[in-house]
């Protein structure tokens, strides 16, 4: 079950995928009102619970946000305590003018990016991905 270490591997077996819709960061002080299988992710800090949902969904429970996102998931199995992945890919991506929202999940990390910069950003990836 451990995921792979190794940078040069990590970087070019990486493999972006695009997640169909637009998603957005939102934050509420709970979550009893939500369906949780509608739930991509969420973080308990002290000033909130930050969500991030499908836009339709946020739309439909009337939840402000400002950012709209394409979720773009790197498929390598990476391991928790890999070193130097997100470094390199937001590095590249940060040359290109591209901010990134990074999550770690168990598996695979997740990258979302300002929905106008999507193509752009499986570019970048798909191009630092074959440089290795």
């Amino acid at each position: 079950m451990t995921g792979e270490k190794k940078l040069s591997v990590l970087i070019r077996e990486m493999k972006p995928f695009v997640n169909k819709g637009e998603y957005v960061f939102t934050t509420v002080k709970d979550i009893p009102n939500i369906n949780k299988e509608d739930i991509v992710g969420q973080f308990k800090e002290a000033e909130g619970i930050t969500l991030i949902l499908e836009k339709k969904v946020a739309d439909n429970l009337e939840l402000a946000y400002s950012f709209i996102a394409s979720w773009i998931t790197l498929k390598i199995h990476s391991a928790l305590d890999a070193v130097g992945l997100t470094a390199a890919f937001s590095s590249e991506l940060a040359k290109h003018d591209i901010s990134c929202n990074v999550v770690a999940g168990f598996y695979h990390d997740h990258i979302f990016v300002d929905k106008k910069d999507e193509t752009k950003t499986i570019n970048v990836l798909t191009n630092l991905s074959k440089s290795i």
